[in-house]
């Protein structure tokens, strides 16, 4: 009788020698917490569609992020949900408008204790529920541009560290590098949607910021999931551009996105670990088909595994309280 030569199991005997060679460690230092911020909102409403996911008044903001930070999540990322929306999404510009007034509020009472990141689309804001402006019932890249570019330097104005333009714009990089480089915000970053899929994970986010399209689709703009070197193209292109931080998403069924973009390129990559992956979990878990907590840090460990460097992850504060209690 033969016996093998090499014993793998010899490094997996106890916990203690598993944790002594484990390749990937998941941390809250990994993640980026989505905040949803609606004007003129009284109390916090719950998401129907996201479990334990909220919209909150600017009143409860400060709480939120307090709570956030002393999870030890560095970063976080904000969507707006306006009272008023119009053709132009006039709204996501606005000195005065809820994610401005959100960062602001952030910056005066946390200083540089979190990242401040923001949403740059139009989706919330136009009354089309489409990410650009409408003309001739077609998107309008180059006049998107101009807007987008507006949003960033609002956003930049009011305190933002980094601007996540998400529209899906052709150049919408640069449009948003020059403005901000030329109101000399030189020092805020653009970590850009790089590569966003058309995907039906979407479906739940959209619920949560009422930004599903009023006509049509968004297959124009958005990355068909059957192409995965048009995605690279995207990514590149993005760089090309000046981009600080490229994302895939969503992230638990573009691994090999991930992974080919960190293979690619020296750059931060950030995946996003978008709402229907997290409603999906939730619904198993409630059903009691699956552990939450175990399947949640499995996932994310692929994610992290697959070459992100940060996930943005509804699940960043329960998974958060549950790896450090572990």
């Amino acid at each position: 009788m033969s016996f093998p030569a090499k014993r793998l199991r010899r490094l997996r005997t106890s916990e203690k020698m598993r944790e002594l060679v484990q390749q990937t460690t998941l941390s809250p230092k990994d993640f980026i917490c989505p905040v949803f911020v609606q004007e003129d909102l009284k109390t916090r409403i719950k998401v129907e569609t996201m479990t334990e996911i909220e919209r909150l008044p600017i009143k409860d903001v400060n709480e939120e992020i307090e709570e956030i930070s002393d999870l030890g999540i560095p970063a976080i990322m904000l969507f707006g949900i306006p009272t008023q929306k119009d053709e132009e999404g006039s709204s996501a510009f606005d000195e005065n408008g809820v994610v401005q007034k959100a960062i602001s509020q952030i910056r005066e009472n946390f200083g540089d204790k979190i990242v401040i990141m923001a949403d740059v689309c139009l989706c919330q804001f136009t009354s089309t529920g489409h990410c650009g402006i409408i003309h001739k019932n077609k998107i309008d890249n180059d006049v998107s541009l101009n807007t987008l570019a507006k949003i960033a330097v609002s956003q930049a104005k009011a305190g933002v560290d980094t601007v996540s333009p998400s529209a899906m714009m052709d150049g919408q990089v640069a449009a948003i590098r020059k403005a901000l480089d030329e109101e000399g915000f030189t020092d805020v970053s653009i970590m850009s949607h790089s590569a966003k899929h058309r995907s039906n994970f979407y479906a739940p986010f959209r619920n949560a910021a009422e930004c599903a399209p009023k006509f049509g689709d968004r297959s124009t703009y958005q990355v068909p999931y059957t192409n995965a070197r048009e995605a690279m193209q995207e990514v590149e292109t993005d760089i090309n551009e000046g981009v600080d931080i490229v994302m895939i998403k969503p992230a638990l069924s573009y691994l090999d996105l991930i992974a080919e973009t960190r293979r690619r390129f020296n750059i931060p990559v950030a995946a996003y670990s978008v709402s229907g992956e997290y409603a999906l979990v939730k619904a198993a878990s409630q059903l009691g088909y699956v552990n939450e907590n175990n399947i949640t840090s499995e996932i994310l460990t692929s994610i992290k595994r697959a070459g992100a460097d940060m996930i943005v992850t509804y699940f960043a504060k329960s998974a958060s309280k549950f790896l450090q209690q572990s």
